[in-house]
């Protein structure tokens, strides 16, 4: 798997993506070196919910493949696939024969880089596909039908064997099986390996936060990942409309099992922040030998099947537990192609978080505080759709402006598909005193699609007031949920967070955490794991200084901690709370 990949990081490293910016009266190149959740792809208008008149972009499951030292990214129903060289930028393939809607919850595996499979078609029933030039999108099925791909996951071992998993259902199990090595791809029996437990193991209860008593989790989206002779099955739970959407994982020495529950799980999980959720994903070896995990996370505002594609660091500890990095997991990290500092957090707070806001106009019931309010499922909606709005941000403080992320929404759009010629245009401006204006970023000539537009600045500014200039949308409205200025501000960083207190509940898969409040202070992310080395799960609280968790599992011991930040940085953290 490690095929001159150093060679192939540096290269990419040296050719990351170019996004336009002009800077004191002239245009700048940037080479960009960082990503922001949710990934700025492209994503395709659903069409299955078009009879009831619901509108709105998607990008869920997500399987991503490496193949010949680049990257294939399958997403539901996206009437195609996505290219990269370097797990940043991305480019949509629409092949000349696909499926109507696209492939659902789709499989892919990479047999030896000779051949590239998937499957995964929304009616559950579907042959194997095939093909040795994914670019051209030319693939050819193999003769079987496989039935009953439920959220279908393909892989194949060192020794040639084949296997099929699957499983999405409140009742019934992840299940397994062979499929022929001949490449006829005939299916064997079929084994059960686990289902959810959500008695002993709280985050697979379903609805947000884990509260709904009434509903059974759904167990769903299986992935298969070997790492030094060990199978490690990921599996989500509890509902991809919920905040609390994650994945899982067992472990096994053998595909087929039997397997064993990871005591640190959920391993992906984003329940706060900007961008929740982080299950049904995928895991995938990139650049410099570094794994990433691949996971959905959700807008659920025109539907709960409204969701986006994150992106997180992954890695396997030395007792072999796996771990996903979801800390600060929608600010600015570091790209995988960036030498010693892939997936590493780049320190960029959020200057724009709850800061006076105005614009050239609002329409009832979508106010423009909702731009800076860090919620991905709230909107602002422009009443005129023109090159005559504009949003314009006061910092309140002058801070360094690194980069920039405007997030549009979909507000009675009426698109359908995969529409071609799509592209926004727009330019930011920054300023210390209202009057001389410099341009950060400069999308007025672009034709690119970006509903989740992320610019790194080719050179940080200092800046207090920041302007968003509206040139055109695709959509017949203007309409965004969040623009987000990274950056970091001039002042203190908060103090090291003391009095944290946790008190387990008599349902031991809940608890409550909670800390002396600070002054200066957006919010704090809470830390948890098994160990005090291993506090790998995290949750971004804004504005509060406790939380109710209620993702634990009974039978385990549990550490925390607490550490407050703001648009200056980070603070210390609080001394470790190990709680029986």
């Amino acid at each position: 798997m490690g095929r001159n990949r150093f060679s192939i990081a540096l290269l990419a490293a040296f050719s990351i993506g170019f996004s336009i910016c002009r800077m004191d009266g002239f245009a700048q190149s940037t080479r960009m070196s960082t990503y922001c959740n949710p990934l700025n792809l492209d994503y395709t208008y659903m069409i299955y919910n078009a009879n009831d008149d619901l509108s709105y972009r998607s990008g869920a499951d997500p399987a991503v493949v490496e193949f010949r030292n680049e990257y294939y990214l399958f997403v539901t129903r996206s009437m195609g696939y996505w290219h990269s060289r370097d797990l940043l930028n991305w480019r949509f393939i629409r092949p000349g024969k696909w499926y109507l809607q696209g492939s659902n919850a789709p499989a892919a595996f990479n047999y030896r880089d000779s051949v590239l499979y998937m499957t995964g078609d929304p009616s559950g029933s579907m042959s194997i596909l095939y093909t040795d030039d994914p670019l051209a999108g030319d693939w050819k099925a193999v003769p079987s039908i496989l039935n009953n791909l439920q959220d279908p996951a393909l892989f194949i071992d060192d020794d040639g064997q084949t296997y099929l998993f699957w499983g999405s259902s409140n009742k019934f199990p992840i299940r397994g099986k062979t499929l022929d090595k001949n490449r006829s791809f005939r299916p064997g029996e079929e084994v059960q390996l686990f289902n959810l437990d959500p008695e002993k193991h709280g985050w697979e209860r379903f609805g947000n936060n884990h509260s709904d008593t009434v509903l059974g989790g759904y167990i769903e989206g299986p992935w298969l990942t070997k790492h030094e002779g060990t199978y490690y099955m990921q599996y989500a739970a509890p509902g991809t409309e919920w905040d609390v959407y994650g994945d899982g994982v067992y472990t096994s020495d053998s595909p087929l099992g039997p397997y064993s529950y990871a005591p640190n799980n959920p391993v992906s999980y984003k329940p706060g922040g900007f961008a929740n959720g982080a299950g049904h994903g995928s895991t995938v070896l990139g650049p410099q030998d570094k794994y990433w995990h691949f996971a959905t996370a959700a807008v659920a505002v025109n539907i709960g099947w409204e969701r986006r594609i994150s992106m997180f660091p992954t890695g396997f500890d030395p007792d072999g537990l796996m771990y996903v990095n979801t800390s600060f997991g929608d600010y600015p990290h570091y790209a995988p192609a960036v030498p010693g500092k892939a997936g590493q957090f780049t320190g960029w707070m959020l200057l724009s978080y709850n800061k006076p806001v105005s614009a050239s106009s609002s329409l009832e019931g979508y106010p423009v505080a909702n731009l800076v309010d860090e919620n991905i499922k709230s909107f602002w909606v422009a009443a005129e759709n023109n090159d005559k709005q504009w949003v314009e941000i006061d910092l309140l403080q002058p801070g360094t402006v690194h980069a920039i992320q405007v997030n549009y929404h979909d507000h009675e759009s009426g698109m359908y598909g995969r529409i071609e010629g799509l592209y926004h245009r727009y330019v930011i401006e920054g300023s210390l005193d209202r009057k001389q204006w410099e341009v950060l970023v400069d999308r007025s000539g672009s034709f690119e699609d970006v509903p989740n537009d992320y610019v790194e600045l080719a050179r940080p500014q200092t800046v207090r007031y920041i302007r968003y200039q509206n040139i055109h949308v695709p959509t017949p409205n203007l309409s965004i949920s969040d623009l987000r200025v990274f950056g970091r501000g001039h002042g203190k960083i908060p103090g090291k967070t003391r009095g944290v207190q946790v008190t387990r509940q008599s349902d031991r898969r809940d608890a409550i955490i909670r800390w002396q409040a600070q002054d200066n202070c957006q919010g704090y992310q809470v830390r948890w794991g098994i160990a005090p080395d291993k506090l790998y799960s995290s949750w971004l609280v804004y504005g509060e200084n406790s939380l109710e968790l209620k993702s634990l599992s009974v039978d385990r011991k549990y550490y925390f901690a607490v550490e407050a930040f703001n648009e200056n940085g980070v603070g210390n953290r609080s001394e470790i709370v190990e709680v029986e």
